[in-house]
């Protein structure tokens, strides 16, 4: 499977890369438009075997954000700028991990990306999820898509995010490293597209 999967993951990237590079302009000057800062937002996450690699999404932060809250960003959060609220509603922000996906450090479809300190929480049966290599999309990402809404909604959203939420995603991530196959990934791509554009 691996070698199908790898071939997907360049077509797809390729092909996306291509189709969206227009987009990529457009998006670019609103976000310099909007605030002052980078147009791209660089983050260490934890990947493949537990290798570290940077994820690259379009910034919809304030510049600096990162030192001045958590890693999970709440649709709340007063640190996501007005473009940047546009892009994550229709995860435009995460385009440029299709770059990502190109170099090998991400697939199309997969378990979600972690950042290390949230890793560290992992039990060793959760760690399991780290033997596939991270995606764009996978079962925790369709499912919860309202994430940042929901999380919104709670009293100390990080205090859920680590108590609970993060344990349902590896629960259904763990699922999906478990029963893999590209028949699998492209039923979840389909379904994470249907998501998206239906907003």
């Amino acid at each position: 499977m691996s070698r199908g999967k790898r071939l997907l993951d360049l077509c797809f990237s390729i092909l996306a890369l291509l189709l969206l590079s227009p987009l990529f302009l457009v998006v670019a000057a609103a976000i310099k438009f909007d605030s002052k800062g980078p147009v791209f937002f660089r983050q260490k996450r934890v990947g493949l075997n537990g290798r570290p690699f940077k994820i690259c999404k379009f910034r919809t932060m304030v510049k600096n954000a990162a030192e001045i809250g958590p890693s999970i960003t709440p649709s709340s959060d007063p640190r996501i700028t007005w473009v940047g609220a546009f892009l994550r509603k229709w995860y435009l922000d995460e385009i440029p991990q299709f770059i990502n996906v190109l170099k090998g450090e991400m697939s199309v479809v997969g378990p979600r990306p972690e950042t290390p300190e949230y890793v560290a929480l992992y039990t060793p049966e959760q760690t399991r999820v780290l033997a596939a290599k991270p995606g764009m999309a996978g079962p925790a990402t369709i499912a919860y898509r309202d994430e940042a809404d929901l999380l919104a909604d709670c009293e100390d959203p990080e205090e859920f995010y680590i108590n609970h939420m993060m344990h349902d995603r590896l629960s259904l991530d763990l699922e999906y490293v478990d029963n893999q196959s590209l028949l699998y990934d492209l039923q979840l791509l389909f379904k994470m597209l249907r998501a998206t554009l239906t907003g």
